[in-house]
Formats: structure tokens, C-alpha cells, sequence
């Protein structure tokens, strides 16, 4: 797998450590990590950014994660960059619609490093 380039979107600074430290332990080879706090400074980092990898939490302040999918899409950003949601365990409808919007996976917190492994290395190996 060749090392790629990921985006984390999570208002928590916290959880945005906790997914890149799982990204790595799954075995993605995560050669640079973007980070931001939410919809509106992950747009700006991937307009000047290329990546390979997008994780965004769902629930965030300015523009949440299913507006930032929705962006993406509309604005045609991300080079087609594989999406995956994370979200609590009551947000079924929110899943359903990030999906619908084109993210590609979800992951529900919380998570472990294996459930990271089954959800993202098969996006990263296509």
C-alpha cells in the first residue's frame, strides 16, 4: 500500500490524535495528516491540499460534517478521495444521509483500531 495523504475533520483536537494514531496502527501508512475543526477549514485545507483519505466526525460547530459532504460534492473538491463519516451511536438517519451525500464508510464511536482496518483499508486499496 503506498503512503498516502489523510484528512481528519473533528472539532475535538483529542479525537483527531485518537483517529490519525488509529489510522496508523490499522496499517494505512499515513505519510501527512491535515487536520481541522470543522466543515469550513477542511474545505479551505483541500482546495490547496490534494488527499487521499477523508475522516470527518459528523457533529461539529460552524459547518458539521454532512454539510461539508455536501460541499465537496457540490464543489467538486477531494479528487474523488474516499469519505468516511464517524459518528455516536444515535445518528442512523445522519449515516443514511452522509452516505447518500457521498461519503463512502462510517465508523460509530467508539471505535477500535480493527473496525478502522475493516472500514478504510478496502477504500484505500481500490
Amino acid at each position: 500500500m503506498k503512503r498516502i495523504s489523510a484528512l481528519i475533520v473533528d472539532d475535538s483536537s483529542v479525537m483527531r490524535k485518537i483517529v490519525e494514531r488509529s489510522l496508523r496502527q490499522a496499517g494505512v501508512f499515513v505519510a501527512t495528516v491535515l487536520q481541522a475543526s470543522n466543515g469550513v477549514e477542511a474545505l479551505e485545507l483541500i482546495r490547496e491540499n490534494p488527499v487521499d483519505l477523508i475522516v470527518s466526525d459528523i457533529n461539529m460547530p460552524v459547518m458539521d460534517g454532512l454539510e461539508f459532504v455536501r460541499q465537496l460534492r457540490e464543489q467538486q473538491l477531494g479528487n474523488g478521495a474516499p469519505v468516511v463519516m464517524i459518528t455516536t451511536e444515535g445518528s442512523e438517519s445522519n449515516v443514511v444521509e452522509a452516505i447518500s451525500n457521498g461519503a463512502r464508510a462510517y465508523i460509530r464511536k467508539p471505535f477500535t483500531t480493527e473496525q478502522v482496518k475493516e472500514r478504510i483499508l478496502p477504500l484505500l486499496e481500490r
